[in-house]
């Protein structure tokens, strides 16, 4: 039986981690399909987004072959910093994930307007 797990982004400028608002987050199923657009608030956080996911007894016991997650991609763009792609984001039931996403200023050199960041998180061995 499917169950809910949620993601939530946290965006953020520096080793400070001053937040960031008005980021804009994109979150994907791992097909590509859309499944949430949204963009932070003052405090650099969106609203978590509900993820169907397996359910919480598939990762109860270690000899289960299904895996008891869901990934999802998340991207993240705003004006004037690197845009990020966190891929393969680990979503679990009844559990809030918080993405973090440090978003790194551009440099002034009109050639690097367009560079991008990319994350994978590798699958946890349960």
């Amino acid at each position: 039986m499917p169950a809910t797990g949620y993601i939530q982004a946290r965006a953020y400028s520096s080793y400070a981690q001053i937040p960031l608002k008005d980021v804009a987050v994109s979150v994907t199923a791992s097909d590509g399909t859309a499944i949430s657009m949204s963009l932070t608030d003052r405090n650099g956080k969106t609203q978590p987004v509900a993820i169907p996911v397996p359910d919480l007894s598939e990762s109860q016991t270690p000899d289960n072959s299904q895996i008891p997650f869901t990934t999802v991609t998340l991207y993240a763009r705003v004006r004037g910093y690197e845009s990020i792609k966190a891929e393969n984001v680990q979503i679990f039931a009844n559990t809030i994930t918080i993405q973090n996403l440090e978003m790194i200023p551009l440099a002034e050199f009109p050639t690097q307007w367009n560079q991008s960041e990319t994350f994978d998180t590798p699958p946890q061995n349960l």
